[in-house]
Parts: C-alpha cells; structure tokens; sequence
C-alpha cells in the first residue's frame, strides 16, 4: 500500500461526511462507508526522527470509522476485549459526535485508553471477532476499533476533559501492588475504585513498566502514558519508585510488617532470552530489552541531552519476528544504522508482530530475511561484532504454536556482515521474587503459579501479567489485572 499523507486523507474524509445522512445508515450502507487509513508521517522523515508515526483520525475519520460498526446485538467484539469495554457503547457515542460520552463508557472498564488504542494487537483480539471484518473476510477490514478509541481518548486529554473516576468512601483495607506496568496499573485502577487504599512499588525511577522502557516514544509517546498514570494519582493511588519488592523489602514483609491486608504482583517478565550460539559475548551483543531500555527510558537517543550510552552501529540484526523485534529495528534505523536487518526463522505470515508495525518497519527501509537463523556470531580480532552466519530453512509441519515448524537446510550456510546483534526472543521470569520468597510456587519458566483467581500458593498474594502468563500484550496484562482486582475485592469483603 503506497503512503497517502494525512491532508489528502482528511480531505476524502471531509468530503465523504457530508454525503451521509447518519440517521438513514442501515448495515449495507454501513459496509459501503470506506475503512478509514490512519494517517501517519511520511516515512522518508519519520525514520529520522523519534516522534509518533501513527498522527490520528481526524474528526470526520472517526465518525466515518465508527459509522461503519453494525452495532450486532450480541456484541462479538466484546468477548474478543480482555477488559470487556462495551465497544458498541462507545462506538455508537463517537458516531454521533458525542467524544465525552465515548471516552467516559471506555473509563468504566479501562484506565488506559490512550496506551491501549495505540499499542494493543486489537486485530487478535476485539477486530478479530467483529462481524465487518468476517463478513469481509479480512480482520484488518474489521472496524478500527483502537483507532476509535485513542481518538476520543486524546480528544479528552487534548481539550482538557479528563475524567477522574469516582472513588467509593475508604474501606480501611490496603492493598500493595508490585509493579507499575499495565497490569498493576490495571488492577490498581480497579481496587481504589471500590475504596481500598492502594499503594503502587515500583522497581525503576519512572513509573509504566514496560510501557516506558520498551515501548518507542515514536509508538507511545511517553507524555501520555504519564497523563494516564495521573489520573490514578489524582483517584488516591500512592505510587513509590525505586523500591524493588525481593530486595529492599521482602514480599511476605508487606503483609506481616508493613499491615498491608493483600497482595497483587505484576512484575512482568524482565530477564531476556538468548539462543546459546557461539558468539554471544561479543562487544555489539545486546538483549532487545538492554537496547530499548537505553534508548526509551533512558533517552539515549537524545545525544545532546543524555549522558546514557547506546551502541552505534552501521549495520545491525535484529534475531526475532515479534513486536519488540519490529521496535528494536526501528529504534536502531532512528539512531543511525544505515542498514538493518530483521533475521527471522518463519515466513512473514508466522510473524507474531502486528501487521501494522511490519508494515511501518518496511516502509521506513528495515530488511527482512525470512526462512533464516543464525548459528553463530562472528568477531573480530578485538573480539566485536563482524558478522553472523545463518542457515535457511524450509517450513515443515506445524508445531505446539500451530506455526509451521522450521527446518533447516542442509548446506545453505551464509554470512551478513554486521557490526551489531540484537537477540529480540523473549523474556524470561526474573527470579528475584521467587529465590526471595521460598513459599512461593513458580513452574519450570520461572512464573509463578496462580488458580482461576489469580490467587498464588500465598494466602493473601495474587499475580497476574507477564510474571504468570510470559510476554503477553499490554491489554492482556490488564486483563489479569482487572480478574485479580475482582478477587481481592471479594477478599476483602468476606
């Protein structure tokens, strides 16, 4: 698809609007109505730059947008929604014009609007149970249900509308949170709605877990993840930085010292994956979690300002086809890489990263090699990286996953020159809470073990997130944290 800029698409847009009569839409000339594309910078900039690639509907383009949602009666989207947002709800309010409205019946499931609209895989989630999209045959001509969604939710913070939920009189219960990701944020959202005393532990100096540390600013602008945050703030949420729960405290020491009546632990999964292939060592060698940390949390892309150092290199490989992959190599193109590759064992059509970001890195110049993986970095005489030699593969039957499983060519050994290596494989649980806590029940990967409530092998301790199901989305996270949030309100008041 060649890039159409942002005027021209809000030029259809404005022109479309006035042919249609809203009150005579019925589902056929519904489906007429044109999905609309998001519009976004031009790539030849963009790429030069660490600021938002994706700029937003414009009015006209999300009451277009959201005109073309049928409003089914038994709402698929909804069970497709981890939060269960009453999408109909706030699509039909975002038809009509009336943003306060829509944002207001997104608030009543989800604290973070903004986040989720721009950085959820809606297409395998909600998009993927829309009646458009199968009806169309193609998920991602499903109605742009994140797009809607970050539109009215930008449109409160931009015009100084934000809502702050309604808070229910103090329980006297108090709850302490590990982690100030997503999913802690989630369920932190939750509980002090019901009037409990919520305090949030943070292990870093900035709060949003892997929303600012691995997330681009040029995805997620880190401004807006801390109006998010604010607004759970002004509910009464008390968060603490710099307190890593496993050492500066002990985790049964919230409950038994510090007179907390329970637990949720949302520390994610921090501790990267690497493949175990000769070379790992090398100077140039960096976990996508190191890289992106540097430059996101850090700002060592912003070399006038920071004194954090990054790695500079000319050519770079990313190894891994998922959405932090996808982040690194742009993230490497951004900071200067002439070329960059994105060396990946499957075929595109296994790639678990989103079909939006594959397509950005593309457009932006990233190199894909598909049906190739490395064995083997090579190095220089100074022991940093030259080059690495992959093999190519040849799909065969599918695995556990249900992908195709890869085979290697015998023989088919080549070399790309490269100055860098960016393993992008996934994380693993850290295991600082678990070697810290020895009542604590982990499974073999290090995440730790919890029933239908989320509730651990400790009384009173819940988790959820990436520290239970392994890298999971942003809005699956909160999923968890939003289930754990039910059963500790249920807890606390028996």
């Amino acid at each position: 698809m060649e890039y159409v800029s942002p005027d021209v698409l809000a030029k259809e847009a404005d022109e479309l609007i006035k042919t249609i009569d809203p009150s005579a839409l019925n589902p056929k000339s519904r489906r007429a109505i044109p999905l609309q594309e998001m519009p976004s910078q031009d790539p030849l900039v963009r790429r030069n730059n660490m600021e938002e690639v994706a700029l937003g509907y414009t009015e006209s383009q999300v009451k277009l947008e959201a005109m073309r949602c049928l409003q089914c009666k038994n709402a698929p989207c909804i069970s497709g929604c981890p939060v269960s947002i009453n999408i109909p709800g706030f699509i039909a309010a975002a038809a009509e014009g009336d943003f306060e409205k829509s944002i207001g019946i997104i608030k009543e499931s989800s604290s973070l609007p903004a986040i989720c609209g721009r950085v959820c895989p809606q297409e395998t989630q909600c998009m993927a149970t829309c009646t458009v999209g199968k009806a169309e045959k193609d998920v991602m001509r499903s109605v742009q249900i994140g797009r809607i969604e970050r539109y009215v939710a930008d449109w409160e913070r931009e015009n100084d509308k934000i809502q702050v939920p309604e808070v229910a009189p103090s329980t006297g219960k108090r709850v302490a949170i590990v982690g100030s990701g997503p999913s802690g944020l989630s369920a932190a959202f939750d509980l002090r709605k019901e009037g409990h005393d919520v305090t949030v532990y943070e292990a870093f100096h900035k709060n949003g877990g892997v929303t600012v540390y691995g997330i681009p600013e040029f995805r997620l602008p880190k401004k807006i993840v801390e109006i998010e945050i604010d607004t759970l703030v002004k509910m009464g949420v008390k968060i603490v930085t710099n307190f890593l729960v496993g050492k500066t405290r002990k985790l049964t020491d919230l409950l038994e010292k510090d007179g907390f009546d329970a637990v949720y632990i949302a520390a994610g999964a921090g501790l990267p994956k690497f493949m175990g292939i000769e070379g790992e060592n090398l100077v140039g060698v960096f976990s996508a979690n190191e890289y992106l940390t540097r430059s996101n949390l850090m700002k060592a892309y912003d070399t006038a300002n920071s004194r954090t150092p990054i790695y500079h290199a000319k050519k770079v490989a990313i190894f891994g086809g998922g959405n932090v992959a996808m982040d690194a190599a742009r993230t490497a193109k951004r900071i200067g890489a002439e070329e960059v590759h994105v060396v990946y064992r499957r075929t595109e059509a296994e790639m678990p990263a989103r079909v939006e970001e594959v397509h950005h890195a593309k457009e932006e110049g990233i190199i894909f090699d598909f049906l190739t993986n490395p064995v083997k970095i090579l190095g220089d005489e100074n022991g940093r990286v030259k080059g690495i030699e992959c093999l190519k593969y040849e799909l065969g039957e599918p695995d556990d996953s249900g992908r195709r499983r890869p085979v290697p060519i015998e023989g088919s050994n080549f070399i790309i020159d490269l100055d860098a290596c960016i393993p992008s494989l996934g994380n693993n649980a850290n295991p600082i809470l678990s070697n810290s806590t020895p009542d604590l029940e982990v499974n073999k990967w290090g995440n730790i073990v919890v029933d239908e409530n989320n509730k651990t092998s400790i009384d009173r301790i819940y988790a959820g997130g990436d520290i239970v199901l392994g890298a999971a989305t942003v809005i699956l996270a909160m999923g968890q944290g939003r289930h754990a949030a039910e059963s500790i309100n249920k807890l606390l008041k028996a």
